[in-house]
């Protein structure tokens, strides 16, 4: 019996101990998960709309400087010809076709898609407006990103952001701008920005 009692005794003692090392044990291992958590969250910076858009125009600034295209209509011919951009050097019989040649300040501030220093001015009736032209302004500059907001977390991730993709006409003449904002014409439009984790910072991949 003093035997049985002396066992019994050991395994209270020892067997306790085991028991409550494999707790500390399994405690370990999950305080250490939940570091590891911790540690890959805090891996994952922020990403703002300040750090999104930078990502954006650093893209926009790397990519070749471009001349924005205009649409000029009835209402633009008029306006370039007293901003004496052009001057009309041709009126057709059916008084309603003409050919307008670039002046001098014309050719400083645009460039026409087929080359050349005359719009060939070509409506349908004397009451068309409808009608015009593209041309190009001689300044180049590049797209610029704007209102970046609606940043979310994608399922594969990575984060998306909304923002508002606008011409830059920094440098073009006061009278070519005023006929840039015509109706017909497309300043900005909305787009996407996709970004992925690289490295441990975010970096653009693609735009929508």
């Amino acid at each position: 019996m003093a035997s049985r009692a002396k066992l019994n005794r050991f395994c209270a003692v020892y067997g306790g101990k085991v028991k409550n090392v494999m707790k500390m044990q399994v405690l370990g291992v999950a305080l250490l998960g939940v570091g590891l958590l911790v540690t890959g969250c805090k891996s994952a910076p922020e990403l703002t709309a300040d750090n999104a858009q930078a990502l954006i125009q650093a893209k926009y600034d790397a990519t070749p400087a471009v001349g924005a295209n205009i649409t000029v209509d009835d209402l633009g011919i008029q306006q370039g010809f007293t901003a004496k951009f052009w001057t009309r050097t041709k009126q057709y019989p059916n008084k309603y076709w003409a050919d307008f040649t670039l002046t001098p300040d014309g050719i400083k501030a645009i460039k026409l898609p087929k080359g050349g220093t005359v719009i060939e001015w070509r409506p349908e009736s004397l009451t068309d407006k409808k009608f015009s032209v593209v041309v190009t302004t001689a300044v180049a500059n590049h797209l610029k990103a704007r209102e970046v907001k609606d940043i979310q977390d994608e399922v594969a991730g990575g984060k998306s952001a909304t923002y508002t993709e606008s011409v830059n006409l920094d440098g073009v003449p006061d009278g070519l701008q005023q006929i840039a904002h015509n109706p017909g014409n497309k300043l900005s439009s909305k787009r996407t920005a996709n970004f992925v984790l690289d490295g441990g910072a975010w970096k653009l991949q693609s735009i929508q």
